[in-house]
């Protein structure tokens, strides 16, 4: 096993680094997406690397299973000290790789909630469940490891996604192959690098390479299992491409997160938790609160107190101490909020605040933005955008309020804002999402299963039940 001393060998910087996971020659140029500076180049690893990778963990894998759930969790808390060892050269890499800001619930909070994880993932206990024990004699269920699991993961939380799937994988006896996203490979490449600092060789691979790379992995026979997070259309095809092995899936995929907004709630007491429930990651976040929906009584209030946050909030590049709000990750997805608000204005909705980039100015920011006075029907409202704008609905029979909630495809997360507890929980019962949250907005926590509704995917992680999700049942009758 690594010595603690090796485990705390810290790489000072992110040019450290990236000294480590760049290819000597070659590679793909990855930019800076707030100011278009090169950061560094991420290797291209094709289908006969993956498939390296592949045998790799499958020959590692039976070794690892063979070891304790006690013993594998020894490890996962080595990984977690090999995080904190390089915190800052990892959160400085993710900053300008992904773009978010060092500060607020961004690159920092991101690595530390990596190394949280970890820890807590090892520390959940997975005992057989006894069925039946009587005269007729004694049933258990077990949870086996699957064999490999193939992990695909987002640009939004690079880092943090990736262990969502790698530390349970590992604690259930798996073995794990990773395909990063192409907008961020970086990230995660220097993540693992760090991770097998303190885990045994071959149980943890990372494999960054293009879309015929995760077409592979997805369709693979030495695949068990394929963990994805990602847009709806993206898990469709996963779901097409693993028919043929019958693979077990996770699939988180696209939402359109619902807030309704009572009208016994006080505006100023709930505006900044709105205002971070939307606007995390620069909005850029699956489970992020999309559309609000706010009863006529408090409307002007709750948009006007929204919007005095929202004007205080600082962004700009992410090296600086100051911001806490950055760029959208990539050119693409700037195109798609600036186009839903441009749909938005077209329908005569109230621009707020934000709603006009600045020109001339490098990388792709786009300012936080507040639409109010916004049909149910626009755009804006009806496609996740992903980014930061929100639109803000007004209703004035709760009702009407629950069916807009509900009338949509998807349904990772939602929540309810109100002054009355138990006048929340009667709302939320009704709202068809995987997660709902009352008086706050997509705060997963590691203990709580979380999944989706709908076309928001299916499968769960986190906690003991997402533990299970990653083993085969076993029934033994004695």
């Amino acid at each position: 096993m690594t010595t603690q001393a090796e485990i705390s060998t810290a790489y000072t910087s992110a040019a450290d680094l990236l000294g480590v996971i760049q290819p000597t020659q070659g590679g793909r140029p990855i930019h800076d997406p707030a100011t278009g500076e090169l950061v560094g180049r991420a290797p291209e690893h094709t289908v006969a690397d993956l498939e390296v990778a592949i045998s790799a963990a499958k020959t590692a894998q039976p070794a690892w299973a063979a070891k304790t759930h006690g013993e594998r969790s020894d490890y996962l808390r080595r990984a977690a000290d090999a995080i904190d060892a390089n915190a800052e050269a990892l959160a400085e890499l993710l900053s300008r790789e992904q773009g978010k800001p060092l500060n607020g619930p961004n690159a920092r909070f991101e690595v530390g909630a990596c190394a949280a994880w970890l820890r807590q993932t090892a520390a959940f206990d997975l005992e057989p469940e006894v069925l039946v024990d009587d005269e007729s004699g004694r049933v258990e269920l077990h949870y086996r490891p699957l064999g490999v699991v193939g992990a695909i993961g987002p640009w939004n939380w690079p880092m943090m996604i990736s262990v969502w799937q790698l530390a349970p994988s590992l604690r259930m006896g798996n073995t794990v192959v990773m395909k990063p996203s192409g907008m961020t490979p970086l990230s995660v490449l220097a993540l693992v690098h760090v991770l097998n600092l303190a885990l045994p060789a071959d149980v943890l691979q990372v494999v960054s390479g293009r879309r015929d790379v995760g077409a592979v992995l997805a369709s693979h026979a030495d695949i068990a299992k394929i963990m994805f997070t990602g847009s709806t259309a993206a898990g469709q095809d996963i779901i097409r491409s693993s028919a043929d092995t019958v693979k077990r899936l996770t699939l988180e995929l696209g939402g359109n997160d619902a807030g309704i907004v009572l009208p016994d709630a006080d505006p100023r007491a709930i505006a900044e938790d709105l205002f971070w429930g939307a606007f995390i990651n620069t909005g850029q976040t699956c489970a992020a609160l999309k559309r609000l929906y706010v009863h006529e009584d408090i409307y002007e209030d709750t948009v006007q107190a929204l919007a005095d946050i929202a004007r205080a909030m600082p962004m700009g590049v992410g090296l600086d101490e100051n911001n806490v709000l950055g760029p959208l990750q990539n050119k693409a997805q700037f195109d798609i909020v600036a186009d839903l608000v441009q749909a938005a204005k077209d329908s005569n909705a109230r621009i707020v605040v934000g709603g006009e980039p600045e020109k001339d100015q490098p990388g792709y920011f786009y300012p936080a933005t507040l639409v109010a006075d916004v049909d149910n029907d626009n755009p804006l409202v009806t496609e996740e955008q992903f980014g930061p704008a929100l639109p803000i609905i007004k209703y004035s029979d709760v009702e009407q309020a629950i069916e807009w909630a509900n009338g949509l495809d998807v349904g990772l997360g939602a929540s309810v804002w109100s002054s009355d507890r138990d006048k929340a929980l009667a709302v939320a019962a009704r709202i068809q999402a995987g997660s709902v949250w009352i008086n706050k907005h997509g705060t997963v926590d590691p203990r709580a299963p979380f999944g989706g509704a709908k076309k928001s995917g299916y499968g769960l992680e986190f906690g003991v039940e997402g533990l299970k999700h990653l083993g085969q049942p076993q029934v033994i009758s004695a």
